[in-house]
């Protein structure tokens, strides 16, 4: 079977946290998603709302505000950056161009662009110098039973085994008898993981999605989120999470030294986010 790169398209929406909506390639769409009434309504303090989707996490994914507190907060076009910008990647009014969003600590702003039938996002966080902060690009993926997760073999991780705050070390992909790169059927179980790496692909089928993060001097993972129909205890539900992160840790109240980024002393860090797609025919 050949496989070649396919154009990447994305939509976002500013007005509810600048959540991905769409990541497609081709026929394929990526993103997940989920009904959820009270994803629109969500205003600062909230309980996370799960609506699939890619969601900015910042300034943590666990704690308080949940999920952080830039997922519940309109963003805001810079003048002249917004709207489709060609080139095969990035489509839709409002999807392309240049975002902030102030936060009480921090103020981020986000700039989506094609680059090649890639998909591009360079972030800028501006804060008090020292200020320290865990980003996840909180992606949640379509992904069959048969899809699976491909990080460097032996990378160092953190093992989350209920998705508690709990941790325990382990080398990519052998954790607790279980190989997690392998996404599988539903079997009721939920588990998380932070593993040391600055770049991941999933696997489905023909279809293949990968994920590049650049920060210099920052510590750089992926999280993955493995919800085989385990949480929440209520209703449990199907979601896949592969999530490239600066931080190395779900909570920043959690953080030890290094686990965090860190604003430096010119008060400002940079970020990139490229996304790939390639397909089979």
């Amino acid at each position: 079977m050949v496989s070649g790169p396919v154009p990447l398209h994305v939509a976002t929406d500013p007005t509810h946290g600048g959540r991905w909506t769409s990541l497609r390639a081709g026929d394929r769409e990526w993103l997940w998603h989920r009904t959820e009434p009270r994803r629109e309504q969500a205003v600062p303090g909230d309980a996370f709302a799960d609506a699939g989707g890619l969601e900015e996490c910042v300034p943590t994914v666990r704690g308080r505000p949940d999920h952080g507190d830039a997922w519940t907060r309109p963003w805001t076009a810079v003048p002249g950056t917004a709207g489709g910008l060609g080139g095969g990647g990035v489509a839709g009014e409002g999807h392309g161009g240049t975002y902030t969003v102030e936060c009480p600590d921090f103020r981020l702003t986000r700039t989506l662009r094609a680059v090649e039938g890639a998909v591009v996002a360079d972030y800028l966080l501006t804060a008090t110098p020292g200020y320290r902060f865990v980003w996840a690009a909180h992606a949640l993926l379509d992904v069959s039973p048969h899809g699976t997760v491909a990080l460097p073999e032996g990378a160092a991780g953190r093992l989350y085994p209920d998705g508690g705050a709990g941790w325990r070390p382990f080398r990519w992909p052998h954790a607790a008898g279980t190989a997690l790169d392998r996404l599988g059927p539903d079997d009721g179980t939920a588990v998380g993981a932070v593993v040391d790496c600055d770049e991941a692909a999933v696997l489905d089928g023909p279809d293949r999605l990968a994920f590049t993060l650049e920060a210099e001097g920052q510590p750089v993972s992926v999280a993955l989120w493995r919800n085989l129909r385990g949480f929440p205890d209520d209703v449990p539900y199907r979601s896949i999470g592969v999530e490239p992160m600066l931080g190395r840790v779900f909570g920043v109240a959690e953080a030890g030294e290094g686990d965090a980024a860190r604003v430096p002393a010119e008060g400002e860090v940079r970020w990139r986010l490229t996304v790939r797609a390639e397909a089979g025919s």
